[in-house]
C-alpha cells in the first residue's frame, strides 16, 4: 500500500514538472508575441531571431530556462544582452500553469475531461492576459488583435459554459450586447480619429476578464488596479516634485499602462480566490 501510494506521488510530481515545462514553453512564446505583435510581424512561422543581429536561433537556444542561463543572458552569435524579462516570463508562466493546474486539483492519477477543458480554457485566457499586459507595458498600447483574440475564446468559453455547464444564457448574452456596443463605439472612434483608442480597448479587456473571471474577480481587480496606480501617482508626483522639468497630470498619466495594473491585479485575485477555494475544503 505504501509502495503504491509513493508511486502515485511521484506520478503527480512528474506530471506538475511536466506542466511547468509547459508553461515556461508558453512565456517563451509570450515573449517572441510581445515583441512581434506590435511590429506586425508573425508570431506562428517566422523562426526565431536575435532582434539585434537578426541570426536565426538555434535549437538549443531555445530552451527556456536553460538557454538563457547556458548562455549567460547572452546572444550566442552578437553577445548582445538578452533582457531579463525573458527569462522572468518564462519562469512565472511555469509558477503560474502549475499553481493553478494544482489549485484546479488536475491529477494524473483521476482524469476528469471537465477540468482539463477548463484548464485549457484557462490556458487560452492567461495567453490573452499575458499578451495584453506584456505590450502595454512596452508599447502602452492595448493591442486591437490581441482584444480579438479574447473576444473569440470569450465566445467559445460562452457556448460552453451554455451547453455543457447549462448557465444562464441571458447573462453571456448580455455580455455579448456589450461586446457588440464596445466594437461600434470603437469603429467609429477609428473613423474619426484614424485610430482605436485607449480606453475602447481597456473596455472590451474588462468584458473578456468578466466573461472567465466573474464580476467579483474583476471588481476586485480594479480596486487593486486603482490603489496601484494611486501609490505609483503619489511615488511619481514625489519624485517629480524635486525636479525642475515637472511634468503636468495629464502627462504622468499618459504613461500609466493601464491593461498592465489591470491584468496583473486580475490574475493575482483569481489565483487567491481558487487558492483559497483549494485548501478550503
Amino acid at each position: 500500500m505504501a509502495k503504491i501510494l509513493k508511486r502515485k506521488q511521484a506520478m503527480e510530481i512528474f506530471f506538475y514538472i511536466i506542466i511547468f515545462i509547459i508553461g515556461t514553453l508558453f512565456g517563451s512564446f509570450y515573449t517572441l508575441a510581445v515583441y512581434r505583435i506590435p511590429k506586425g510581424q508573425d508570431i506562428l512561422y517566422t523562426h526565431s531571431y536575435c532582434p539585434n543581429c537578426n541570426h536565426k536561433l538555434g535549437l538549443f537556444d531555445l530552451f527556456p530556462i536553460f538557454s538563457y542561463m547556458f548562455l549567460r543572458g547572452k546572444c550566442r552569435y552578437c553577445k548582445e544582452k538578452i533582457r531579463p524579462r525573458y527569462l522572468i516570463l518564462e519562469i512565472l508562466s511555469g509558477i503560474v500553469f502549475t499553481t493553478i493546474a494544482y489549485f484546479m486539483k488536475l491529477s494524473i492519477t483521476s482524469i476528469d475531461i471537465i477540468k482539463i477543458i477548463e484548464y485549457s480554457f484557462m490556458v487560452l485566457y492567461l495567453t490573452f492576459i499575458i499578451l495584453l499586459c506584456g505590450i502595454d507595458k512596452e508599447n502602452r498600447q492595448i493591442n486591437k488583435e490581441v482584444n480579438i483574440y479574447g473576444i473569440a475564446i470569450s465566445i467559445l468559453y460562452m457556448l460552453y459554459l451554455c451547453i455543457v455547464g447549462q448557465s444562464n444564457i441571458y447573462r453571456y448574452g448580455i455580455y455579448l450586447i456589450l461586446y457588440i456596443i464596445v466594437l461600434i463605439f470603437d469603429t467609429v472612434t477609428l473613423r474619426k480619429y484614424a485610430k482605436s483608442t485607449y480606453v475602447n480597448g481597456i473596455l472590451l479587456s474588462l468584458i473578456t476578464m468578466i466573461v472567465f473571471t466573474g464580476e467579483y474577480i474583476t471588481a476586485n481587480a480594479i480596486i487593486l488596479t486603482l490603489l496601484s496606480i494611486g501609490i505609483y501617482l503619489l511615488l511619481y508626483k514625489l519624485k517629480n516634485f524635486k525636479n525642475r522639468n515637472r511634468q503636468t497630470d495629464k502627462q504622468i498619466s499618459q504613461k500609466i499602462s493601464i491593461g498592465f495594473y489591470i491584468g496583473v491585479s486580475n490574475i493575482l485575485i483569481l489565483m487567491l480566490i481558487l487558492g483559497y477555494s483549494c485548501f478550503k475544503f
